[in-house]
């Protein structure tokens, strides 16, 4: 037989009773949406923002990357801030437009926010949005990490969630050798997962098929090769 004892605060609960729960614990996530400071850093896929005295480490499409200023130097980005529950994790934009487009693509199932980033990184947004609204499947796999399927579910769940695009951007012309802009255009394609012989071949290979010397059109072209 179970005893029942007072002792003070002390009780023994009987036998069969349901026992006492510990109070819940509440978890506040602070969700950013803008963020304005000082570039310390920019590189193809990240940057980190200085604002009131706190670094943030923030992942970037090469579209984004391509239209920061130098690093000492204001700039505002668009947030989305990715909770999980491991992790707190910042993506940013410098335009409203590709926040949502980056959201839109998340939004597809089995698209997260790392492919998400290379998607962008591996077409110019207006381009993107013209290809899954026509369905060009056979383009959208040329970007690294997107297969046959992901295609098909992305023009399958946003063809006719996505505006027409304002004709825009893309690239080609001109020449040079191996310089600090190749070496950031061989950088990104190495973040995309590329191996770093056939990145390096494709830069080449874009500079010699008279890519301008500049990030994003040799970037774009570079990207194109590398497969």
């Amino acid at each position: 037989m179970q005893k029942q004892a007072l002792r003070g605060p002390l009780f023994v609960v009987p036998f069969g009773y349901p026992r006492p729960r510990p109070a819940a614990t509440t978890t506040i996530v602070l969700m950013i949406a803008l963020l304005r400071g000082i570039l310390l850093e920019k590189h193809p896929n990240q940057a980190i923002v200085e604002t009131g005295g706190v670094g943030y480490d923030v992942t970037i499409p090469v579209s984004t990357f391509t239209r920061l200023p130098e690093p000492g130097k204001e700039v505002q980005l668009r947030i989305h801030t990715h909770v999980r529950e491991d992790a707190l994790a910042l993506y940013g934009f410098v335009t409203q437009d590709e926040k949502a487009l980056f959201e839109k693509l998340i939004g597809v199932s089995g698209i997260g926010p790392t492919l998400a980033v290379k998607i962008l990184s591996g077409l110019a947004a207006p381009d993107l949005i013209n290809f899954i609204r026509r369905a060009e499947v056979d383009r959208l796999v040329r970007i690294p990490g997107v297969g046959k399927k992901t295609a098909e579910r992305m023009v399958l769940e946003l063809r006719d969630k996505l505006p027409a695009a304002t004709g825009e951007e893309t690239g080609t012309p001109a020449e040079a050798a191996l310089s600090a802009v190749d070496q950031d255009v061989l950088s990104a394609l190495l973040n995309l997962g590329c191996g770093r012989s056939q990145a390096e071949a494709a830069v080449r290979k874009a500079k010699a098929a008279g890519a301008a010397p500049e990030f994003e059109p040799l970037f774009r072209r570079a990207l194109e090769l590398v497969r």
